[in-house]
């Protein structure tokens, strides 16, 4: 009787209406999500090419239209700021949930770092170009951009990397305490380990914003499209990533490959957003599995 008034009844119109909204509401996301990945690929892919991908870009130059340069800047941006960023999110996660004394001052740090993570990245351009770019005078260049992209992804990497290691069991941790394993110990051979994941996610996603970014590397980074010619040179000079190339180009309308040039940086965009996610999910499996 039990399992008849339980799993007798009919579904109720509500449900199967709320049902039909949660489907529909997701087959347009996914709908609109293909739509345009779909229409810049269609539009860019037929003027990527070898010579796109491979020669120097000029304004001048009709013959010289690539794309390499900002390839290579925006390689440099994601590189530099990743080592600057994931070491002090990550180790201020690990304090936050393993060392710190759960109070007023955790909340106070918890509640910033999500303060700063809604704040719109144009109001970090403007703080990187007042403090790196005049008062460290480091001018508009690749350093100056990536120490603000630095800013601007360590919320998204502190709160992720908590999330992850908050959701390791305490049983773990109380196991190998009573063992006779230090904090230490615990901490670095067990809880990281095991929420490797959910740190790998968070530099996933500081990734794709660092790549994504365009209104705070306008103020810092600048809109140079020289070719790199040195590392530690290249760091100091002003740079333009793909983002910025786009942004860029789209603007020139008086270009008649204005518009092709811009379809095709964003298609390669994507493709590389889609390599560096692929990447590093490859390199969370072989962390896995080791």
């Amino acid at each position: 009787m039990l399992g008849n008034s339980l799993y007798g009844k009919r579904k109720r119109p509500a449900d199967a209406a709320l049902k039909f909204l949660i489907n529909a509401a997701a087959a347009l996301t996914v709908t609109v999500l293909a739509g345009i990945l779909l229409y810049i690929l269609v539009n860019g892919l037929p003027y990527v090419s070898w010579t796109f991908l491979s020669t120097a870009y000029s304004e001048t130059d009709e013959s010289l239209k690539g794309i390499l340069p900002m390839l290579i800047n925006t390689m440099y941006i994601v590189g530099i700021t990743l080592l600057i960023s994931a070491p002090i999110g990550i180790s201020t996660a690990i304090y936050l949930t393993q060392y710190a004394k759960q109070g007023r001052f955790v909340k106070a740090i918890r509640f910033t770092t999500e303060v700063l993570s809604g704040i719109p990245s144009i109001l970090f351009g403007l703080f990187g170009y007042t403090v790196f770019c005049i008062l460290f005078r480091l001018q508009t260049s690749i350093l100056a951009g990536c120490l603000t992209m630095s800013i601007t992804v360590l919320p998204t990497i502190i709160r992720t990397t908590e999330e992850a290691l908050l959701s390791v069991p305490d049983a773990y941790k109380e196991g190998a305490m009573a063992l006779g394993a230090g904090k230490l110990r615990v901490v670095m051979g067990m809880v990281l380990p095991c929420a490797l994941p959910g740190v790998l996610t968070a530099v996933i996603l500081a990734m794709g914003r660092i790549v994504g970014e365009s209104a705070a590397l306008l103020f810092t980074s600048g809109l140079s499209y020289n070719m790199p010619r040195g590392f530690f040179r290249q760091i100091f000079a002003s740079g333009r990533t793909l983002t910025l190339h786009l942004y860029q180009t789209a603007r020139e309308a008086s270009s008649p490959d204005a518009m092709h040039i811009a379809f095709a940086t964003a298609a390669v965009l994507l493709i590389l957003v889609f390599l560096l996610n692929r990447i590093a999910e490859l390199f969370s499996r072989a962390l896995r599995k080791g």
